[in-house]
């Protein structure tokens, strides 16, 4: 059983230090930045909501539609556990903790630029494949979640 387990994280992936280390770096960076624009409690709920959405995107969106896989495709792995439950959530967050309206478009476009140096730094690692699909398309989904979504999730919640 602990054999098939550790089979299972498929520790032997190809590039699979790169998604360790930045999932390490941005969750201790989310943990020691100041958090004057944020309470831990809105943290804590925009990190579980966050992580929810990425891994229901992966669940439903990109495994249906084969358009990425991390790792070895047929298994999920520790750097899929780690890709998917740290990296999105602690960027939507520590964007979110420096996040206010002078800053709100230069942060939207080093946010977006990091998500996709992130990216391109898994497939260039070899952890990651696009499957041969429009990954520059990727571009618009962060700006979009940059420039609306995770303000309108904060706004949200902020309001109850």
């Amino acid at each position: 059983m602990f054999s098939t387990a550790l089979e299972n994280l498929d520790l032997g992936a190809k590039g699979l230090w790169f998604p360790i280390i930045i999932s390490i770096a941005l969750f201790l960076t989310l943990c020691f930045i100041p958090k004057q624009k944020m309470n831990i409690v809105e943290i804590y709920i925009i990190f579980c909501i966050v992580a929810f959405f990425t891994w229901l995107s992966d669940g439903i969106v990109l495994r249906v539609f084969d358009l990425i896989d991390l790792g070895a495709p047929d298994k999920p792995g520790l750097g899929d556990i780690l890709s998917y439950t740290f990296i999105p959530p602690s960027l939507a967050c520590i964007f979110l903790c420096f996040l206010d309206s002078r800053n709100k478009w230069i942060l939207m476009v080093l946010f977006t630029a990091i998500s996709f140096v992130i990216e391109v730094g898994m497939e260039s690692a070899g952890y990651m494949d696009t499957n041969n699909w429009f990954k520059y398309a990727t571009l618009i989904f962060y700006l979009i979640t940059f420039a609306f979504l995770l303000p309108l999730q904060l706004k949200i919640i902020r309001q109850r």
